[in-house]
């Protein structure tokens, strides 16, 4: 079925939003034979048709506008548009374009009552394992028999930095090396040199593991990271440099050491008071035990992370209803944290299940919003996560399903449990277009888009140490819609198997070398690229060809505008770009990675791109 060129972006060159209304902008084909055109919408949950009128014509492009009205009833306002032409009609929607009438799940969408901070389509996050990243004081170091994790069992254990990780279901999470927040302060100048805008830090609260998912004390830094006082410091100089700084809660579930819970009774001065062997302990109700026994349940049933009952007003109170609750707590003088990521954030609730999840996630939301209203509200989603995604629960999530299971599945050939999985071009532009198209375009900006992280394969590792692959994953990665993360090490090569391994030491002789690795500059070029363009941060994305293992898109606002084209053939391949649907009859593309250019002929370009090559073209008239 041959499609007609027809478009709609949702940035502000195409859509102006007012109290009562929505303008929208399309655009067609000149030479289609176009009689009408309608915007669909639903004002009361019924169809309604809005006639567009012909505006202005550019070239091969001819303009449509109209204005429906926002929804009153719902915080979503949801539209498509309606094409008649000679023979029948055509439906553009987020998905692309279709002979029917769309499910509304591919509609455009539009939330006027709840929207992501501003600041966060701006940024390049940096995401960092406190415990590898940099030992800056010894002296807190964790040694070796210092304590055990559970009871008497997995005592801690000490190593040499850089020395190798141990493997899965061995000592992982009681090996320590000695990375802490003055190590991450010392290397500030480090960071912002590569042009890093944001630190999403893995957590840092008191716990006796080296991840920190077993939180004991909400309200204070570990020990052997730093203490309360080094942190307000080094976010005042985070601040000052203007960076921001996302931290990890973790309120789904605690450690059994935690003091309401006490297993091992280390944590309260009355033996007792722990819920754990004591039905009468006035921390019994905040975990969900089984009547009068010792059974309880556990995050993924895992009994080393006992969940919180959320049904209870006393845990509510504490984490995020309370005027002195822990959300709040670390939004406010001194600390003034930036964003939080919420961990697990889709399991929590009552009783064994998620039962009322949206209740509490809202109401971290709203918590979060009460003492910073450009708070960043981020969840942990592994997989679709749309639900959560429509403006008044978070403002983004860990795009996973939306980012980083597509590109592992077409360039490392895996799916996210590193299962055999081969997707085309084709098919990946379907299912970054599916993933999208169900959030609204401000939180489709907002999406936190990561090739790997701490619970992740390296992706390095993933395609087998090519690099060149890796280099065409990063060029989507900072081109694509969404804030980049760039997963510590990424960019001095770092390697890494599944976790543990992939949690290795920061290699700074690679970093600090006067021949750094290859990526290194690639990534410092990128980041640049993005931090200067309003395109690659706001605008629109428009996929101008696809084909096997090779596609290009555009990012567009206002008057710039960027293309990414990329070839993970084997061999070398040529793209014929239809620029005349962005609006662009002549002039020169270049290449802002290499300097290549190439010549736009009567609204074309022909590009010829090596085997495992990547370009990132803007117009030069």
């Amino acid at each position: 079925m041959n499609k007609p060129f027809l478009y709609h972006g949702q940035d502000s060159a195409w859509l102006t939003p007012s109290i009562n209304s929505l303008k929208v902008t399309m655009v067609s084909a000149v030479e289609l034979p176009v009689s009408d055109v309608f915007i669909r919408c639903e004002p009361d949950n019924e169809e309604q048709l809005i006639v567009m009128s012909r505006g202005e014509s550019k070239g091969r492009l001819q303009y449509w506008h109209g204005e429906l009205p926002v929804n009153s009833d719902k915080d979503i306002t949801f539209y498509t548009f309606k094409v008649l032409h000679s023979s029948g009609q055509w439906w553009l929607h987020g998905c692309g374009i279709s002979a029917r009438v769309p499910g509304k799940e591919k509609h455009f969408k539009y939330n006027c009552r709840h929207q992501p901070p501003a600041w966060v389509k701006g940024q390049v996050f940096y995401q960092i394992f406190p415990d590898r990243f940099a030992n800056g004081n010894p002296e807190i170091s964790v040694q070796s028999d210092e304590y055990c994790l559970r009871g008497k069992n997995r005592p801690t254990v000490a190593k040499i930095w850089g020395e190798a990780v141990s493997e899965h279901g061995r000592t992982g999470a009681s090996e320590f090396f000695g990375g802490d927040l003055q190590g991450i302060y010392n290397k500030f100048d480090y960071l912002q040199e590569l042009g890093i805008t944001a630190l999403y830090l893995n957590p840092i609260f008191t716990a006796p593991s080296n991840h920190k998912y077993d939180t004991t004390d909400y309200l204070n830094i570990d020990p052997h990271l730093g203490s309360n006082e080094l942190f307000v410091e080094m976010v005042e100089e985070l601040h000052l440099r203007e960076m921001k700084i996302m931290l990890d809660a973790v309120y789904n579930h605690t450690s059994v050491d935690h003091a309401w819970f006490d297993k091992y009774q280390r944590n309260s001065s009355d033996q007792e008071a722990g819920a754990y062997d004591n039905p009468g302990s006035p921390y019994r109700q905040h975990y969900q035990f089984s009547g009068e026994t010792n059974e309880y349940i556990g995050w993924n049933g895992i009994a080393s992370l006992p969940k919180l009952n959320f049904s209870n007003p006393e845990v509510q109170d504490y984490i995020y209803a309370g005027d002195d609750a822990v959300i709040k707590h670390w939004l406010r003088p001194p600390y003034n944290i930036d964003a939080w990521r919420f961990d697990v954030i889709h399991m929590l609730g009552e009783g064994a299940g998620a039962l009322n999840n949206a209740h509490y996630v809202k109401a971290f939301r709203n918590a979060a919003k009460s003492v910073n209203p450009d708070c960043y509200v981020l969840g942990e989603h592994f997989f679709e996560a749309s639900n959560w995604l429509q403006g008044e629960q978070e403002d983004g999530a860990m795009n996973y399903y939306g980012f980083s299971h597509p590109i592992r599945a077409f360039f490392a050939h895996k799916d996210i449990s590193y299962h055999a999985c081969r997707i085309d071009a084709p098919q990946l532009v379907e299912w970054l277009n599916e993933a999208r198209v169900k959030l609204p375009w401000l939180n489709q900006l907002s999406q936190l888009n990561q090739l790997d992280s701490h619970d992740t394969m390296r992706f390095l590792s993933m395609v087998n140490d090519d690099t060149k692959t890796m280099h065409l994953a990063l060029l989507m990665l900072f081109t694509y819609v969404g804030s980049p993360c760039v997963y510590y090490g990424t960019e001095v090569e770092l390697q890494g198997g599944q976790d543990p391994d992939n949690r290795r030491c920061f290699p700074w002789d690679r970093a600090e070398a006067d021949n750094k690795p290859q990526t290194f500059a690639l990534l410092k070029q990128l980041i640049a690229l993005r931090k200067s363009s309003p395109a690659l941060q706001s605008g629109s994305i428009q996929w101008l060809a696809v084909q096997e293992q090779s596609f290009a898109f555009a990012r567009s606002m206002d008057s710039e505008c960027y293309i990414c084209v990329v070839n993970n053939d084997e061999s070398a391949q040529t793209l014929e770009l239809p620029l005349w649907q962005l609006g662009i009859d002549s002039g020169l593309l270049q290449d802002r990675l290499s300097g290549a250019q190439w010549v736009v002929k009567e609204g074309g370009a022909q590009v010829s791109l090596a085997a495992k090559q990547g370009l990132l073209l803007s117009v030069k008239s």
